[in-house]
């Protein structure tokens, strides 16, 4: 049977998606579910990696089902997921040690602390700032509360490598390239592992994963899950597939994702590029070639740790608006914020500040303070996080950003988008399929296995939405950044 669609899953810190996309790049079928959170304490963020199995198996066959289509018309699989989440299992019985411990996570803050004389050599030899947000500590933490009594048996990994594992039925423990630069481990220069890195945060070398190129051949589905075999064909952290699918394959190109948090990604070219404003050097993807070897693209990172799981906790922790969906018509329902101010520091905060102890805020508040302007506060925060970072990655890479492409779930709030670009003062360009994660994992699995010929032409045949232009508001929305920047530094450093 003629190969007619490629399946992305996109196993996110929220929830689990399954989607097939046809030859033209159009969604035809899905499915999601949304992930348990787990907080066990303050800080504290855990997912069961059994529940999220579960959930990638329901979706295929749910988006299969609603589509409408035979198995074996699926050319290819691309998987897409959150990075730095990890956890530990056991290779004989397939069951996790513990809970995966999640990106957002700060149960390992003093740990770094203690590590606090190596920063420099693991910047340098990583390319990422000593803090709880990666894998290393998180792996160290694991391994110290389950002292499993046979490392020989036991493998650890990231959410791809979990759900790879899963699907080949235990025949391949991998990870990509781009996901292995978010774990504190791997050397960005080398692409490998870094035995000085293991050493620092005593992580053994045997339980790691092969670190292979993004886009290729991975392995192959167990029969068992769906009765054929299926190429997995690309493998990439979430930001990084979004970075693929906006087609922001080279330097001056750069996107924005809305998801949990916010990330901010610009493809710096084959060389590492130092930042001098605390942004993250990573590994946007690498694509195997024919003689074996691989092409290899770097990038510079800008990571928020919180966006969209402010609205998040606008409906389930403070309990002030019912759905996401509602956070807009309150938002614009008042003319302005109302003096408050909003710093989202619910984990820590990220790029540029990289705080480990700085913690959420409201500043401003009066008795004439309603939730809308609580509300119009929290989404003004998210718009002004990028402002930061974009301004951040303008300065390092002196090529200023002229037009950012977002994408993510929280791009469907007009009133966000349009006070991106006016704080911005550049457009703001939102595409037809927000899903971008899960369309540029598609995208790199198609084309490797043929599906699809040729990059650029897949890319720029994308339908835009709608095209946010700077307005009238944007005089207000960047005197209110500087007013923001104000609250930040109020709200550093909370938790010595």
């Amino acid at each position: 049977m003629a190969k007619q669609y490629v399946m992305a899953l996109d196993l996110g810190t929220t929830g689990n998606r399954a989607i097939l996309f046809n030859k033209a790049g159009d969604i035809v079928g899905q499915a999601y579910k949304e992930l348990t959170q787990y907080y066990p304490q303050p800080g504290w963020v855990e997912h069961d990696a059994i529940e999220i199995w579960e959930q990638v198996q329901w979706a295929i066959k749910t988006a299969i089902g609603e589509a409408n289509i035979d198995v074996s018309e699926i050319a290819a699989i691309g998987l897409t997921v959150q990075r730095e989440t990890c956890l530990l299992w056991n290779k004989t019985t397939g069951k996790p040690l513990h809970k995966a411990i999640v990106w957002q996570d700060r149960r390992t803050a003093d740990m770094c602390a203690t590590l606090a004389d190596h920063k420099a050599e693991i910047y340098e030899r990583s390319g990422l700032f000593l803090d709880a947000y990666f894998s290393g500590t998180k792996l160290r933490w694991l391994l110290d509360k389950v002292q499993p009594d046979n490392l020989d048996n036991v493998l650890a990994g990231t959410i791809d490598t979990w759900a790879l594992w899963n699907l080949t039925d235990g025949k391949v423990h991998a990870t990509d390239h781009s996901n292995a630069s978010r774990t504190l481990l791997m050397n960005l220069a080398q692409q490998q592992w870094d035995d000085k890195l293991l050493d620092i945060f005593g992580v053994p070398r045997s339980l790691l994963a092969d670190i292979k190129p993004s886009q290729g051949i991975f392995g192959y589905t167990d029969p068992s899950l769906l009765g054929v075999e299926i190429p997995i064909a690309a493998l990439l952290g979430d930001q990084q597939a979004a970075l693929f699918a906006h087609g922001c394959d080279r330097p001056g190109l750069l996107k924005c994702t809305y998801g949990t948090g916010a990330f901010l990604v610009a493809h710096t070219g084959q060389e590492i590029v130092r930042s001098k404003n605390q942004l993250l050097s990573t590994i946007g993807w690498t694509t195997t070639k024919t003689d074996g070897s691989y092409d290899l693209g770097y990038g510079l990172e800008g990571s928020m740790f919180t966006a969209g799981a402010c609205i998040q906790w606008l409906r389930d922790g403070l309990q002030i608006i019912d759905s996401a969906a509602d956070s807009e018509p309150l938002a614009t329902s008042v003319n302005d914020n109302g003096g408050v101010y909003f710093v989202p520091a619910l984990s820590g905060l990220g790029a540029p500040h990289w705080d480990m102890g700085a913690r959420g805020a409201f500043l401003g508040i009066t008795r004439g303070a309603t939730k809308a302007h609580m509300v119009r506060s929290v989404l003004e925060a998210i718009a002004n996080q990028a402002r930061e970072v974009v301004t951040a990655i303008n300065d390092d890479s002196g090529t200023p950003i002229t037009t950012l492409k977002v994408d993510g779930g929280a791009c469907n709030n007009d009133f966000l988008m349009q006070y991106q670009a006016d704080v911005l003062g550049i457009p703001v360009e939102r595409p037809a399929v927000l899903d971008a994660t899960a369309q540029g994992s598609a995208f790199a699995a198609g084309l490797a296995v043929g599906f699809w010929d040729d990059y650029s032409t897949l890319v720029n045949s994308r339908k835009i939405d709608k095209t946010f232009e700077p307005g009238e508001g944007k005089t207000a929305a960047q005197e209110n950044f500087a007013t923001w920047k104000r609250a930040v530094e109020r709200a550093k450093g909370w938790i010595v």
